[in-house]
C-alpha cells in the first residue's frame, strides 16, 4: 500500500465506517503503524462515484481492514512523453 492507491474504508477499518458510511479514499500519506494494536493514521482524498476527489480527510483506521481497490502504476510503467528538443 502506498500513496496514490485507492482503498475502501469500511466497517473492517472501524465501526464508524459501516454500512452507507463506507468510503473510497485515494491515499496521500500513510503514518506509522501503532505496534500495539495495528491502527494507523492515513491521509487522503474521499472519492465520489465518478472517482473525483470531494474532501481531504485524515483517518485513524485498523490497517488490516483496508482493502486496496486500485493500485498506482509504478513510475517505470507510466508512458513517457515524446517531444522534440530545440537546438540552439
Amino acid at each position: 500500500m502506498k500513496a496514490g492507491d485507492v482503498v475502501l474504508i469500511g466497517s473492517a477499518c472501524s465501526v464508524q465506517f459501516s454500512g452507507d458510511r463506507a468510503l473510497m479514499l485515494r491515499l496521500v500519506s500513510i503514518g506509522e503503524t501503532d505496534p500495539y494494536n495495528d491502527w494507523i493514521w492515513i491521509t487522503g482524498y474521499v472519492l465520489d462515484t465518478k472517482g473525483l476527489a470531494t474532501a481531504k480527510r485524515e483517518l485513524y483506521v485498523l490497517r488490516a481492514g483496508l482493502r486496496i481497490r486500485r493500485r498506482t502504476a509504478p513510475a517505470s510503467a507510466q508512458p513517457r512523453r515524446s517531444g522534440s528538443r530545440m537546438m540552439a
